[in-house]
């Protein structure tokens, strides 16, 4: 049987004793206890076995010690972040983008995504944001890439829906973009990224219609908005595009969380502007930053009048 060992122990040993019933004690070691040798106890390091892979095997009335000091991960992981921090000065901070990686062009919101990617750019003048996949992803950077403005992205080496990994994006030059190993690296990429640092950057999030990548994102930076981690100095609009009513059924939802007391009310809507399509995106953007309307702002806006006026 495989036992995970997970969390931090404050300590760099960790003893792994699997119990009567299939149960299992964890128990702190330190200095001469760890290499055992007294009271019949043979401790066992993992850093003398030939492979660790994170997991102890452990069989009835055996005992092993795991050793927190041979794992590399956390450097790895902070180099990481250090080398999208990187990235980001170097093409700097702007909108960053949320979406599904399997809505293809033949997806209608694959044509509204890449036509709200250019306008925005253009509007706004500043570095597209994205996870630099497929799908929803891919048009927001084609739409970027059209108005002539700055591309970047964060990679993962394997998105939901694809049956191989690669570390290397199709057309984007290799020093605009980032494969992360590890989703916590992207996941700071992407938040920085959006991060206003002084009055004169215009930066935004724009969550469009995805799945579970997509709303873990979504909420990890609603949650950071909502806690003042992020925004509390310079604000940073956060949009959720709303096409053919993708999200009505989450936000209904929400809207019970209110009624059960879980979120306060009007708590959510504060964080976030719901828009139901590009041009309610676009007069919300120059409003926020008091930019005067693009054509595609003046459009929607004759549009309603039209429509109010009927």
């Amino acid at each position: 049987m495989g036992f995970s060992v997970l969390g931090s122990f404050g300590c760099s040993h960790v003893l792994v004793r699997n119990c009567c019933h299939g149960s299992v004690k964890f128990q702190a070691l330190s200095g001469k206890e760890r290499f055992g040798g007294g009271g019949g106890d043979d401790f066992v390091s993992f850093s003398k076995l030939k492979t660790w892979t994170g997991r102890a095997l452990a069989c009835n009335n055996s005992e092993f010690v795991v050793d927190f000091e041979d794992r590399t991960s956390p450097h790895e992981v902070r180099k990481e972040i250090e080398r999208c921090y990187e990235l980001i000065h170097r093409l700097g901070r702007g909108v960053v983008y949320l979406g599904s990686s399997r809505m293809g062009p033949e997806h209608p919101h694959h044509l509204k995504s890449l036509e709200l990617g250019r306008e925005i750019a253009n509007l706004l003048d500043c570095t597209t944001w994205s996870g630099a996949g497929p799908g929803l992803m891919d048009a927001v950077t084609k739409g970027a890439l059209e108005s002539g403005k700055p591309v970047g992205g964060f990679k993962i080496g394997k998105e939901a829906g694809e049956w191989t990994a690669s570390n290397f994006h199709p057309y984007l030059p290799s020093e605009t973009y980032l494969t992360c190993r590890f989703f916590s690296a992207r996941k700071h990429g992407l938040v920085d990224a959006a991060v206003r640092s002084s009055s004169s950057e215009r930066t935004a999030v724009v969550a469009l219609p995805g799945g579970i990548g997509t709303l873990d994102e979504m909420f990890e930076i609603l949650s950071l908005i909502q806690l003042e981690r992020i925004g509390s100095a310079l604000p940073v609009p956060f949009l959720v595009m709303n096409y053919d009513s993708f999200y009505s059924k989450l936000l209904d939802f929400l809207g019970d969380c209110e009624d059960w007391g879980t979120v306060s009310k009007g708590e959510v809507e504060s964080l976030w502007r719901i828009c139901n399509n590009n041009s309610e995106a676009l007069s919300y953007l120059a409003e926020f930053y008091e930019l005067p309307p693009s054509d595609k702002c003046k459009e929607g806006s004759e549009q309603r009048s039209s429509r109010t006026s009927l």
